[in-house]
């Protein structure tokens, strides 16, 4: 018999767990959860359905027995408007609790943004010599991370670099990504001495990164340079239309019921969760 090789043997692994899941989504009564998606968003969701929110709307199919169908954008800027609110699709996941674009459940899960480091090297808070000495910050634009690095005087020593972390392509009139892993790779190489990003987009890379990284949680008690705050933890929720009450409750429904395989899902990914209360609840 001829030998499969490893590629071969993972394609054979991806067809039969993709059929395997086509097989389960038949068998399911009601009608498909329609979940907005991006096609090329890891650590979140991708077409092949490697993504961690890709496991958590199987989940929520499952607790609410309607098959899956993902609706893929390409472009996040326009989700809520051009999908959601255009009734392509009918649910988001991972968006902040109490998002006024659309009506969200209770959250179902609560992170921070981190610092990244080589193992061995720590951050602890914006306040840390290593930020001013270091040669390169990696972060991403419009986030906590560019706020505070305007307020400690570095970022515009990193605008060169920032560029660089697309390719230099321009950001006018489109979306352009910034991939989690290319920011997590440049700290494993050691081209960059810290990356900044929000712990559910930097899990994954440092997990698998054989121990050579860690991430530590940045405290919350931030502010810019006029003193406003500037939080770094927020919670998780799903948003649906805000006249479809009757799918947030169901939805709620199924969070309640999944509870435990969702809290799995996010624990294997690596995603340091903290303590859902009511104080933090609606953050």
């Amino acid at each position: 018999m001829k030998r499969i090789g490893c590629w071969g043997m993972l394609c054979l692994c991806l067809l039969g767990c993709q059929g395997q899941q086509a097989r389960e989504a038949a068998a399911l009564p009601g009608p498909a959860l329609r979940v907005c998606a991006g096609e090329n968003e890891l650590p979140y969701s991708n077409r092949a359905g490697e993504g961690f929110e890709n496991a958590i709307a199987r989940e929520l199919g499952q607790a609410l027995r309607r098959p899956v169908e993902f609706v893929w954008w390409r472009d996040a800027r326009f989700v809520v408007r051009n999908y959601l609110d255009a009734g392509k699709c009918d649910v988001m996941i991972g968006v902040d609790a109490g998002n006024p674009l659309v009506k969200t459940t209770r959250p179902y899960y609560r992170s921070g943004y981190v610092f990244v480091t080589r193992k061995g090297v720590t951050v602890r808070d914006w306040d840390d010599p290593l930020l001013q000495q270091a040669e390169r910050i990696a972060f991403v634009p419009h986030s906590p991370a560019e706020i505070m690095l305007r307020k400690i005087g570095r970022y515009a020593d990193m605008f060169f670099y920032m560029n660089e972390l697309v390719d230099f392509k321009s950001r006018r009139n489109k979306y352009v990504r910034w991939e989690p892993k290319r920011l997590i790779g440049d700290v494993l190489s050691g081209k960059a001495e810290v990356a900044v990003l929000w712990a559910p987009e930097a899990a994954r890379y440092v997990r698998d990164a054989d121990g050579r990284l860690q991430m530590r949680l940045i405290p919350d008690h931030q502010t810019d340079r006029r003193g406003e705050p500037v939080p770094h933890r927020y919670s998780v929720a799903l948003g649906v239309r805000k006249d479809d009450e009757a799918l947030r409750q169901a939805l709620q429904r199924a969070l309640d019921k999944r509870r435990g395989a969702i809290r799995a899902i996010l624990e294997a990914e690596g995603i340091p969760l903290l303590p859902l209360d009511e104080k933090t609840a609606s953050r």
